[in-house]
């Protein structure tokens, strides 16, 4: 190991040799991300079932138990029992912890305590926590967890003292009630689980701008992707300086919310179980509260069981395309779309390359897009074609709910119950693919990245 460039710049394509000399067969990054999500999905499980986590004092079923805490892992949100009326105190903080483990990421987690019991991360632990935040060097690996814990902790903080207080002045709350409702959810926005201890999650303050824009923007801000939280929080200077990926998420979050916004209200404005009984304000606040958390976060101050088909639509499609890269969002990611984009883009044009902003796009990475693209939609068709054989259900409200639960968004419209077992172990798997797979699946095809030592004639076949 003595002399090996360690550098922040160092790509991952390099550390292909150092991975295979020191992991060892079944030992890779990825799937120490993926046995490390399992194994907290394994005890969420076991913590839920015992009596205490429920207010009746009487154990879970398992398969509830499986599915809340895949849920909170994977920072989903979906449920299949009412929050504050099954869970105790004591199980919903179980929850959080769940869904906060799960925002900051398993392997994060582990790499923190690493630090703190031994002051250092070893190699393998710095490739296998590289996996999981998308750091370019193993060099930075320490800087990255320690960053990323900071930065959600304090948005946190930040956010339940705001939350706390306007429910204290506003709604007359007790100190000790209002501070526990701003904790939880405070960390379940900036972790975009969705979860709320109000069964009407956040209904109840559709019109009150001191809930809806400081919980917005805790979702957007934990959605975008540590990587660009980083590097706005370190660059000060012009947006034409930042970085290409800074440039695409900022971008394309910017135009989605604009388009969700403009959908949700032009569809909306006059339907008489959602928008219309309020005032020009709420409708407003309401409209861009749905775009925001339909990328990601789940909760909801509209009643989403009676949304309009178009908007069921619309927001299918952002819950599909979800956040940004490394962060708490799901979806296949806003720079996945918007890379595929750009390549139907330059081949409309007929170039020859995909340029993008003065850059190049590299082959590879156009492979990787379209690869976590296709497996998603893939996913997603073949989910919902399942579901529609299990149950008696739509394919409006099916197609929604699978959506809903490989984007990890948590969004409803209220048949996750009514699934049957079956149906249930679908969304489980959904849930943990959605959170684990496009991060398991980018990663997998970049450590494999081999180069060709021959090529086999070429030839072309007709498309389109």
């Amino acid at each position: 190991m003595k002399g090996l460039d360690l550098r922040p710049g160092l790509r991952v394509g390099r550390l292909v040799g150092m991975v295979r000399s020191l992991l060892p067969a079944g030992g890779r990054p990825t799937r120490a991300v993926l046995s490390g999500f399992a194994g907290a999905v394994a005890v969420g499980t076991v913590v839920l079932k015992l009596p205490v986590a429920t207010e009746s004092g009487e154990s879970t079923e398992w398969l509830t138990a499986l599915f809340t805490a895949t849920s909170a892992v994977c920072v989903t949100g979906l449920y299949v029992v009412d929050t504050p009326q099954h869970w105790s105190t004591f199980g919903e903080v179980a929850i959080m912890v769940l869904f906060q483990a799960g925002g900051l990421g398993i392997m994060t987690l582990a790499s923190l305590l690493g630090l703190l019991m031994t002051h250092r991360l070893g190699m393998r632990m710095q490739l296998t926590a590289q996996t999981e935040t998308k750091s370019f060097g193993a060099g930075d690996v320490r800087r990255v967890v320690v960053g990323v814990v900071k930065i959600s902790l304090a948005f946190e903080v930040v956010l339940a003292t705001v939350l706390t207080a306007r429910l204290m002045f506003g709604y007359d709350m007790a100190f000790g009630e209002a501070t526990y409702s701003g904790v939880f959810h405070a960390v379940s926005a900036f972790n975009n689980a969705g979860f709320s201890i109000y069964s009407d999650s956040l209904m109840r303050f559709v019109g009150d701008p001191w809930i809806s824009l400081p919980v917005a923007a805790a979702i957007i801000v934990g959605g975008i992707g540590f990587p660009v939280i980083f590097e706005l929080a370190r660059r000060t200077y012009p947006p034409r300086r930042w970085s290409l990926h800074t440039k695409i998420t900022l971008l394309t979050t910017g135009v989605l919310l604009v388009i969700g916004f403009v959908f949700v209200v032009g569809t909306e404005w006059n339907n008489p179980d959602t928008m219309g009984p309020l005032g020009v304000g709420a409708k407003l606040l309401s409209g861009f509260f749905q775009s925001v958390t339909s990328r990601t976060a789940g909760f909801n101050t509209l009643d989403t069981g009676e949304l309009e088909p178009g908007t069921l639509l619309v927001t299918d499609v952002l819950m599909f395309i979800g956040g940004g890269s490394a962060g708490t969002a799901g979806g296949i990611k806003v720079t996945t779309f918007a890379l595929l984009a750009f390549v139907i883009f330059a081949e409309m044009r007929g170039e020859p390359s995909v340029h993008v902003m003065r850059r190049r796009l590299p082959a590879a990475l156009q492979r990787q897009a379209l690869t976590i693209a296709l497996l998603g939609v893939g996913l997603v068709m073949s989910a919902t074609i399942a579901l529609l054989n299990l149950t008696d259900h739509d394919l409006d409200h099916v197609l929604f709910e699978v959506i809903s639960a490989f984007g990890t968004v948590g969004l409803s419209t209220g048949i996750t119950d009514e699934l049957g077992q079956s149906g249930t172990l679908i969304l489980v798997g959904l849930m943990f693919v959605g959170r684990l797979g496009p991060v398991t699946a980018a990663a997998a095809l970049a450590l494999r990245d081999r180069p060709r030592k021959y090529e086999v004639p070429e030839e072309h076949a007709i498309v389109g």
